[in-house]
């Protein structure tokens, strides 16, 4: 197949490109098309519940709930670990 492109598409491509984090024209096509699928799939509950996610982080912020990035990551950490543990084979 061939595609052709205009020159601010064919830009922004090469941008990407350039970035060292595609191998190719068809890898940058791939990752875009596969994103827009997975947005594509969301459901409009998905929507607001991560939109409400997000409200709730900003009034947590506004009311100056933050936590530095030394706790994020150590409950990150937790987290992770917890997660682990549940997918272990149960003996």
């Amino acid at each position: 197949m061939q595609l052709n492109v205009p020159p601010d598409l064919e830009t922004l491509i090469n941008r990407r490109l350039s970035s060292g984090g595609y191998t190719s024209v068809e890898d940058v096509l791939r990752r875009a098309l596969e994103a827009q699928d997975a947005e594509e799939s969301w459901t409009d509950e998905d929507r607001r519940a991560l939109s409400a996610h997000l409200e709730e982080g900003y009034l947590q912020a506004e009311r100056g709930e933050l936590i530095d990035g030394a706790q994020a990551r150590r409950e990150i950490q937790a987290m992770k670990e917890n997660w682990r543990q549940g997918r272990l084979p149960q003996q």
